[in-house]
């Protein structure tokens, strides 16, 4: 059967009238004006953030992002991840290199008599290029502007002379590469982009003909489907005759993807699909697996990759009797470990003859004789420039004297609207509104309180307690008479939200467990309670269900719960009666966090997308879908922000809502009365509730004398040196014989002693409460400690739990390194939390709402598109704000973010190796990058080789501070492996290669065991090769040139903040790298703490965590911490 015809079955079977016969595309132009087309994509039809603009934005290129630009100078000889196709003529290559296509003889053009010719330029970033047939046209990647206006990959194709170009494919969301021709040049197939809940997601094979935009069929074919949506599918091609399609696909067992797979056994297979009878085989299998298929012009053999130990090989498959036979085995290492949707390995390509193959290869395209495996370099020299955006970083004061405290949770207006009630800094304020002074609820001081609400006549507050060593309660407090404070529940536990009954005579709450953060005692049979408001035994309500409220009437309770699917959370609003029976469902939302039923009943506050809604509540019989686009029931936008912490006044008449620090209020009338044609709602009235608390100073002045002091600063290394330190700062630093020590002070001798800043995680994750409820000794925090981590950037946590932990910090609530976050990230794939950005607008409402909370910096995660990255990009600049996104293994898309002036990159490259074309474009640039080499991508992550190497269930510092059921079940039991199989050395090459070319390197231990994690990433460093000064210099100054502290931390120079590390006698990290988790003094925001013990000095108290008390008795399910959306767990 011909290929027009297979095509012609695969139209049929999977999209009635697929226009397969067009006029033939050589006679075919572009029209000068984009032509108009249908939805071709598959996202939710309601994206954005903000439903109605009120002005049209300008039309956005991804060639013309704002901000500050400049030139940099590309002149080199080699490159990295190099996907090369050859002319049908076998005369000359197409290859891209830093997102721009070449175009040379098939001899090479090394620059001395001819270079190679550039077929595209711009910023947009074009790469993948493949030769039609006849080599007329080439295909290509590319996220240049398209006819939607957004830039995200699809595919164009490029006249070869002429220059012409045409765009293939139009998607927003479900993003192609990888294209491939047709045997008769009037198709190209690509993979399609999925994703679900995770942002890695998998791959489809879809078929677009080559003139779509034309014949407005730019909705493409599908040929494949995905077998789940975690585990890729990638690089296909056609058979010579077109009766074949093979693509790779990742084989290994289950359906969602993991790390530090085994590359000595299966994980990709060469499948291939029959077009003309529909089937699907697994073609090449084997260990080592098989990935990049690439048929012979004969179509007899099959060029692929497969690993050899820590080696990748070119084999070759022959298609009668199956024989493989390798010929090369010195490519870069292939992607079949980490996640690859723009390859498991560079294209490649046969020479028209079938006796060569020409491909990219340790920095060079070679070309590979079949018979004898003999190479020849094809070599080329280009000297270009790229646009680079001027990176986003701004200086941020780290300890001013007094801060805004922003995170305000809880936020709860009374019934009458005259006072508002709010859990900050551990504790429950009241201010009369609207412009009181916020005053404590109580006068305890050894617990932490949480969870306040009111009571229907405003008199009393209802609220949870929290104490490490006497664990939680319910109490009842006089709002008129705080003296007047009782304890409701008769056992101690773990209980969060708690709520009155309209009468007053009943108490709902919720009882959650503990065993991570907190004890785990009296965290049995957790569910939703009631007692008496005069105590008393409490009665079930329900096993499930949450955030329980009342309506109009004392009887039945309004509770929440998920029913979480593929691509929705399903969240509903349901109620029961106190005994937990007569169970009605009401409302239901796709991705809604949140419902608030109105005092009389008769209203619904939801939040979605973090914007607040109002909605009649109507009984219906069954639970209405209710969502910002339903039409069956009145739903009104209320916030122009963000919103969260819903309530509504007590007549039912207001709605009130909070944003950090504001309170914001819109009047039901305002939101439910019918605009005319032009008219527009009130906006919300705010007032700011928030209040100033001082920073925690110590009064102690010291002086650390004699120790060798490496400054990390102009000073260089001081030997016999003194450290002044008056309250939180250095007062002073020198040698003891220029420095004269004021009377009276305290006098540390350190003699012979290393001396160090404190070291800077910027990429540590770490749980900071669970269930809301913030520990008041958080192990986590006390192991960082005293290992020597003073300050940490978490770029994925809670947004409450983090900036709560991180003010706690600051008020010296609790003890804790000083502590920064991102809050939650700005997600690019399904969930509630997913940050819609299709605009600028949107862009700045999501940077907003997280500015308002406290972050100085967001994480953008696996944004698909390259224009909304910009928007986030943009936004950042005129907030000053920072931008750390997610490295996501996607090598592309961390070149754009260079060129598109990111902070920095978290998480390692995903190649083996980064040659000049890199090291030339990120020169200078000050995008920072924190390589995370303990979850390092592309093969055994560095985490495993200290487990492997180092006995840590033994290490008498991690058994203090980490609970034994985490640290046991991680380091007891290990797996070997040969050196060569951990690839986290190798890619902690690239970080020696960027530090030793000026650029900005710092640590980040990502939380997978919190304290030593930080040191395993200095280590790691100098196994790449790093000198061990260089390695803490990425562990200190550098970490606090990232993200825009060092005014005040880094380095320990006059002025700056005391957070001073004493290393052991003995101990030389200069000299040792090992030995910088030695720590002996721990000296953070000038308080001085004993490392091995964390007993601060003058003081005989040292932290006393509830497993030293109760064991291992934990007999249920952990909760899971919060880390990074990578999937990787962090303690």
């Amino acid at each position: 059967m011909s290929f027009r015809l297979c095509l012609f079955a695969v139209c049929i079977a999977v999209l009635s009238g697929c226009p397969l016969f067009a006029q033939d595309s050589t006679n075919s132009r572009s029209p000068e004006k984009p032509v108009a087309v249908g939805p071709v994509d598959d996202q939710p039809t309601d994206v954005g953030t903000n439903e109605k603009n009120e002005k049209e934005e300008p039309k956005w290129s991804v060639e013309e992002p704002p901000g500050p630009t400049s030139q940099q100078v590309i002149d080199v000889s080699e490159g990295t991840w190099v996907s090369v196709d050859v002319h049908p003529s076998g005369n000359e290559i197409v290859f891209d290199l830093l997102g721009d296509l070449y175009v040379m003889p098939i001899s090479g053009a090394d620059g001395a008599e001819r270079s190679p010719e550039k077929l595209t330029s711009g910023i947009a970033w074009d790469f993948q290029p493949r030769f039609s047939h006849d080599g007329n046209w080439v295909a290509f990647t590319s996220d240049r502007d398209g006819r939607s206006d957004k830039s995200g990959d699809n595919i164009w194709i490029i006249e070869r002379n002429t220059k012409e170009l045409r765009q293939v494919t139009n998607e927003a969301f479900r993003l192609l590469n990888g294209p491939a021709w047709s045997p008769d040049d009037q198709y190209i197939v690509a993979r399609k982009h999925f994703t679900s809940r995770r942002s890695l997601g998998a791959g489809e094979m879809w078929m677009y003909h080559r003139d779509a935009a034309a014949l407005d069929a730019m909705a493409g074919v599908q040929l494949t489907k995905r077998p789940n949506d975690q585990k890729d599918v990638n690089e296909p091609v056609f058979s010579p005759d077109g009766r074949y399609l093979y693509y790779s696909q990742d084989s290994s067992p289950g359906d969602s993807f993991h790390y530090d797979k085994d590359s000595n056994g299966e994980i990709y297979t060469v499948k291939r699909l029959d077009l003309e009878k529909g089937e699907t085989e697994a073609y090449i299998t084997g260990p080592g697996g098989a990935c990049r298929p690439t048929p012979s012009p004969d179509g007899k053999l099959i060029a692929f990759v497969r690993r050899l130990g820590p080696k990748a090989g070119l084999h070759l498959f022959d298609t009668e009797s199956g024989s493989v036979r390798l010929i090369y085995d010195r490519l870069e290492r292939d992607m079949q470990e980490a996640w690859a949707i723009h390859g498991v390995y560079p294209a490649f390509a046969w020479m028209p003859d079938g006796r060569s193959i020409v491909l990219w290869a340790k920095g060079k395209i070679r070309r590979i004789n079949v018979s004898d495996g003999s190479e020849t370099v094809i070599p080329f020299r280009i000297k270009d420039e790229r646009t680079i955006t001027e990176t986003v970083r701004f200086p941020i004061e780290v300890a001013p004297d007094e801060f805004d405290v922003k995170m305000l949770r809880w936020v709860s207006t009374s019934p009458n609207g005259k006072q508002v009630a709010f859990q900050a800094l551990g504790q429950i304020y009241a201010r009369n509104l609207p412009d009181g002074e916020p005053q404590r609820l109580t006068t305890r001081d050894d617990e932490f309180e949480f969870c306040p609400s009111w009571s229907r006549d405003g008199k009393q507050i209802v609220y949870t307690t929290w104490n490490d060593r006497t664990l939680g309660s319910i109490r009842i407090a006089s709002v008129e008479n705080p003296q007047n404070n009782r304890q409701v529940t008769v056992r101690p536990g773990h209980y969060v939200n708690p709520v009155l009954s309209p009468d007053g005579k009943t108490i709902v709450y919720e009882k959650s467990s503990g065993g991570r953060l907190r004890s785990p005692l009296y965290s049995h049979e957790p569910g939703v309670y009631r007692v008496s408001v005069n105590g008393g035994q409490p009665v079930l309500v329900s096993r499930g269900g949450s955030s329980p409220q009342f309506g109009e009437a004392s009887d039945r309770v309004f509770l929440q719960r998920s029913k979480s699917e593929k691509d929705a959370d399903n969240l509903t609003l349901y109620s029961v009666d106190l005994d937990g029976h007569e169970e009605r469902e009401h409302y239901s939302s796709q991705w809604a966090t949140d419902y608030r039923v109105s005092p009389d009943g008769k209203h619904i506050a939801f939040v979605e997308r973090f914007n607040v809604y109002l909605a009649p509540f109507v009984k219906a019989g069954s639970p209405i879908s209710i969502g910002p686009k339903f039409q069956g029931l009145p739903v009104s936008k209320l916030s122009v922000q963000a919103g969260d912490w819903l309530h509504f006044s007590g007549d039912s008449q207001t709605l009130h809502w909070s944003l950090g620090p504001e309170l914001l209020t819109s009047r039901i009338s305002d939101a439910t009365v019918a605009l005319k044609e032009g008219e527009k709602r009130p906006e919300p009235t705010s007032i700011n509730i928030g209040f100033k608390a001082k920073h925690a100073r110590p009064k102690d002045i010291f002086a650390l004398i004699g120790g060798r002091i490496v400054t990390m600063g102009p000073a260089g290394v001081i030997e016999n040196g003194v450290i002044i330190v008056e309250g939180s700062r250095i007062k002073a630093v020198g040698t003891r014989d220029n420095l004269q020590i004021p009377a009276g002070i305290r006098v540390l001798n350190v003699a012979g002693q290393t001396v160090l800043p404190g070291f800077i995680d910027t990429h540590a994750h770490g749980a900071q409460a669970t269930s809301g409820i913030t520990p008041q000794r958080n192990w986590v925090d006390f192991a960082r400690l005293s290992f020597g981590v003073t300050t940490i950037h978490d770029p994925s946590n809670d947004t409450q739990v983090i900036f709560a932990a991180s003010e706690l910090t600051k008020a010296g609530r609790i003890v804790a390194p000083r502590t920064f976050s991102t809050g939650t990230i700005l997600y690019g794939a399904a969930g509630s939390f997913k940050a819609e950005i299709e605009t600028l607008d949107d862009a700045m409402f999501h940077l907003k709402r997280m500015k308002a909370v406290g972050a100085f910096s967001v994480k953008s995660y696996n944004q698909p598109r390259r224009d909304q990255r910009q928007k986030v990009i943009a936004a950042a600049r005129e907030l000053e704000m920072m931008v750390v996104p997610e490295g996501g293994s996607t090598f592309m898309h961390n070149m754009t973010m260079i060129i598109d002036g990111h902070t920095g990159i978290e998480h390692t490259l995903p190649v083996q190796s980064v040659y000049d074309d890199v090291m030339d474009l990120w020169r200078n640039t000050k995008v920072g990058y924190t390589p995370t080499l303990s979850v390092a991508y592309g093969g055994i992550s560095g985490e495993q080789f200290w487990y492997e190497h180092d006995d840590l269930w033994k290490h008498e510092r991690l058994k203090t501070f980490i609970p034994p059921h985490i640290l046991n079940p991680r380091s007891r039991r290990r797996e070997k492996s040969p050196l060569e199989d951990y690839n986290h050395i190798r890619v902690a090459e690239i970080a020696k290669q960027v530090v030793d070319d000026g650029g900005l390197v710092q640590a980040g231990g990502h939380g997978q065991l919190n304290g030593i994690c930080t040191h395993w990433e200095l280590w790691s460093f100098v196994q790449g090769g790093m000198t061990p000064m260089q390695a803490l210099e990425c562990g200190t100054l550098n970490g606090a040139k990232y993200i825009g502290l060092d005014r005040d931390l880094g380095s320990l120079e006059v002025g700056k903040l005391a957070d001073i590390l004493v290393m052991e006698s003995g101990a030389d990290p200069v000299a040792r790298i090992r030995d910088s988790e030695r720590v002996q003094l721990t000296i953070a925001n000038g308080r001085i703490f004993d490392a091995k013990t964390m007993t601060e000095h003058n003081s005989d108290h040292s932290p006393d965590f509830f497993w030293k008390h109760v064991g291992n008795g934990i007999s249920y399910a952990l909760p899971i911490s919060t880390g990074c959306s990578c999937g990787r767990s962090a303690n």
